[in-house]
């Protein structure tokens, strides 16, 4: 089970539930990834609904590696996410939402 507590997330994917979450290295891989300013800036993007499905997708594979994962973009472009689109962009700004919350923020 995910512990928004520590910034995790889940992911159903292909019938598997899986941990995400967004460490100082998963953050540091999404940065190189999307060759962002910075991620706060992503973040914003992300609350104004600004962000492209490219962005889901390095957000959703970066917090996939930070839960121990090993797979790559390649991987969950393929893959069955469970709620599809729409799902997949909620969990990619709740992952970026827990990343830069203080815990009693939520």
């Amino acid at each position: 089970m995910a512990n928004p507590w520590a910034g995790e997330v889940a992911l159903e994917m292909d019938g598997r539930r899986h941990g995400c979450k967004l460490t100082l290295g998963a953050l540091a891989e999404l940065e190189a990834e999307l060759g962002a300013d910075s991620l706060v800036a992503l973040a914003e993007r992300f609350e104004a609904g600004r962000f492209s499905a490219r962005d889901v997708l390095a957000v959703l594979v970066a917090g996939l590696r930070g839960g121990g994962w090993q797979g790559g973009a390649a991987d969950l472009r393929s893959a069955e996410i469970a709620g599809g689109a729409i799902a997949a962009a909620r969990i990619a700004a709740a992952l970026l939402a827990r990343a830069f919350a203080l815990p009693e923020e939520g």
